[in-house]
């Protein structure tokens, strides 16, 4: 392969200015994209959390609540899940043969439209149709983003990188939220339009994605483009150079290039059929769906109707609202410091495990009360859920989507990526639908008991098979999955003996 070459420096002083900013200048590239995808992210956010603003300031301000059904509210709170399927599968055929850049672009320019027309709305239908747009973007922060943050970003800064978007996809809700508190709800999607921009100027300068160079067989762009995003070290050498081995690899023992019609769909199935396409995908599903199942999504975006029953004011429930956000976006930045220090699987489990002790506390407190066994206090429903929301902030909130993004496959990628998104976009559109019911039928001691429950299962599965992936390149981390314990063990005796 051919080596990196940077101009020669004179032999004083400023070599040591310029070896600094050689270093540098890799990760604030790396920075100046992914803010770019954080400032997606916070826009999706604002997207989930404008309902539980609009609709309660439009039934305050009509004097009525038939103006926005109980049923009409839970669509206007979930649509944006399920019109996101058909893009699911738009989006993934677009990555596989246009890129990163293009589709990430359509989605941005979407949600611009979006929230132009839900500034301008007049009519509830308006607003329906404004959040109906956004399925196509909350499509892309499952299909896209994920991809861009994972083969953007060097493996050293890529933890960070996707937690700080989990967070600041909090940012956005709580934003939202403390706007809908203090001023007209229009402003929320006129803040939404201002951040849009920005995306999109971000994204103009951004190179390709050198893994889907690399897929197309454009090793020399793609060598050009990982340079540019990851510098020319020996780690990022060595990352280069396992990405075209790999996928020359695959190139050629499947002729992708010369496949018939027949011959690419007994491909297709065979994919689906291996080891090494299969299990990290149902890794990836299950872990991403912990994020939904331990509950605080939902308790987000329905926190004002929650802890208006809890706390029996609706001014209480705002406040307590907004003190529970704070704790929620600041835990998850918790969550990123401890992530430097702890292995990912460990604080994935360990803070999610937590999580689950308190739902299940939760949902034995409000029982009680209930039954009249004991009275309620409502300084202690706020606590237990302050403690709540700083455990699943800490683990599954910004561990789940950091660790399946990436468990996703090398090969493959696309694929993967449009079962896995299709899987959250129908968990989360179907959680937030059915809860309402779920508070109604059962109460909140059941609905917190469901979620525990649900999160307890998926923390067993991934206990026994969810592999460590701190630090590791996304090929490394998919021969961990693919190799056998015994093989695995082999290989890393050598290294434990040099030491």
């Amino acid at each position: 392969m051919e080596k990196c070459n940077y101009e020669a420096a004179p032999v004083n002083n400023d070599s040591d200015v310029l070896n600094n900013t050689i270093k540098w200048k890799p990760f604030l590239k790396q920075l100046l994209i992914c803010s770019g995808v954080w400032t997606s992210m916070f826009l999706y956010g604002l997207c989930v959390g404008a309902p539980t603003m609009f609709i309660p300031q439009i039934r305050r301000e009509a004097n009525s609540t038939d103006i926005i059904t109980d049923d009409m509210a839970s669509w206007l709170t979930s649509v944006y899940g399920f019109s996101g399927f058909p893009f699911v599968f738009i989006l993934s055929i677009l990555t596989k043969f246009v890129g990163r850049r293009i589709p990430f672009l359509i989605a941005v320019l979407d949600t611009l439209a979006a929230f132009t027309v839900l500034y301008c709305s007049t009519s509830i239908t308006h607003i329906l149709i404004s959040e109906i747009m956004q399925g196509l973007f909350s499509a892309s922060q499952i299909v896209i983003t994920l991809m861009i943050l994972t083969e953007y970003t060097s493996p050293k800064y890529r933890g960070i990188f996707l937690t700080v978007k989990t967070a600041t996809f909090y940012w956005g809700i709580w934003a939202s939220n403390a706007i809908g508190t203090f001023f007209h709800w229009r402003k929320i999607p006129l803040f939404g339009i201002a951040c849009s921009l920005y995306t999109i100027l971000t994204v103009m300068i951004w190179p390709e994605s050198p893994y889907w160079l690399a897929s197309k067989g454009r090793f020399k762009e793609c060598a050009i483009s990982h340079r540019s995003l990851k510098g020319c070290d020996e780690e990022a050498e060595k990352e280069l150079q396992m990405l075209i081995d790999s996928q020359k690899e695959y190139i050629a023992s499947c002729g992708t290039n010369h496949m018939s019609t027949k011959e690419s769909i007994i491909d297709f199935f065979k994919t689906l059929k291996s080891k090494e396409f299969y299990k990290p995908t149902f890794l990836s599903t299950i872990t991403g769906c912990l994020g939904v199942f331990s509950g605080k999504l939902v308790f987000a975006v329905y926190a004002i109707d929650i802890l208006k029953k809890i706390t029996n004011s609706e001014s209480t429930a705002y406040t307590a609202m907004l003190v529970l956000d704070g704790f929620t976006v600041f835990s998850m930045y918790g969550g990123c410091f401890l992530m430097k220090r702890l292995k990912r699987r460990t604080l994935l489990l360990v803070a999610s495990s937590i999580g689950v002790v308190f739902l299940f506390t939760l949902s034995l407190y409000l029982y009680l009360i209930s039954l009249n066994v004991i009275s309620e206090n409502k300084y202690v429903s706020v606590s237990l859920l302050v403690a709540f929301s700083i455990a699943v902030s800490c683990g599954p909130m910004i561990m789940s989507v950091s660790v399946y993004g990436e468990l996703i496959p090398v090969r493959s990628r696309n694929l993967s990526v449009c079962l896995v998104a299709l899987a959250g976009k129908l968990v989360t559109g179907l959680a937030l639908k059915i809860s309402p019911l779920l508070f109604k039928r059962f109460g909140l001691h059941g609905a917190f008991l469901a979620f525990g429950l649900s999160s307890l299962v998926i923390i067993i599965i991934l206990y026994k098979h969810l592999p460590e992936t701190k630090d590791k390149t996304l090929q490394e981390i998919s021969d961990s999955i693919n190799a056998s314990k015994k093989q695995v063990t082999s290989k890393l005796l050598p290294n434990n003996n040099n030491t």
